[in-house]
């Protein structure tokens, strides 16, 4: 990290596989960062405090609400956004159950689900309810949602090593 001067931190992010170079503040948040310098506007500002989820991203592949991550905490950790996960299982099982609306907390919900499938495979409903505790979604009743998720997990026992 170098300062340009300005009270500002030049600095590399590792975002979807790529080195970004980004210019913050002391107290840009990761979601500030991600929308505003790199374009990537899937995640989503929604309470900007942590609590609905629409702007969950993955660090080091767990689930991090990127609206209190300040950016400056990215630096040495590989970040995905749901730009990375492009025509994954996960994706394809929300279109399939329709388990979106208005689609703004979508995004969050992919990134969370594609991350209880990796890390737990054989994720039964009261963890599957667990994880997906922490979204918010205001248009659905989560059934789809549920039904999304399960499907995935369902098709294949292995699914966490193909997630990778």
């Amino acid at each position: 990290m170098l300062t340009d001067g300005s009270r500002r931190l030049v600095m590399d992010i590792h975002v979807n596989g790529e080195i970004r170079n980004v210019i913050v503040r002391a107290a840009d948040t990761l979601l500030h960062i991600l929308r505003e310098q790199l374009g990537l506007t899937g995640a989503k500002p929604g309470c900007e405090n942590g609590d609905c989820g629409a702007c969950t991203v993955l660090v080091n592949g767990w689930p991090i609400k990127s609206c209190i991550m300040l950016a400056v905490e990215a630096v040495g950790h590989e970040i995905t956004t749901i730009e990375g996960l492009k025509d994954t299982p996960i994706q394809k099982a929300f279109l399939k159950k329709w388990a979106f609306q208005c689609g703004y907390c979508t995004p969050g919900f992919i990134m969370n689900c594609y991350a209880l499938a990796k890390i737990h495979p054989d994720a039964d409903d009261t963890m599957i309810q667990e994880w997906l505790g922490s979204n918010i979604c205001r248009c659905t009743g989560y059934e789809e949602i549920n039904e999304a998720i399960k499907s995935v997990l369902a098709s294949n026992p292995h699914l966490g090593a193909k997630l990778l």
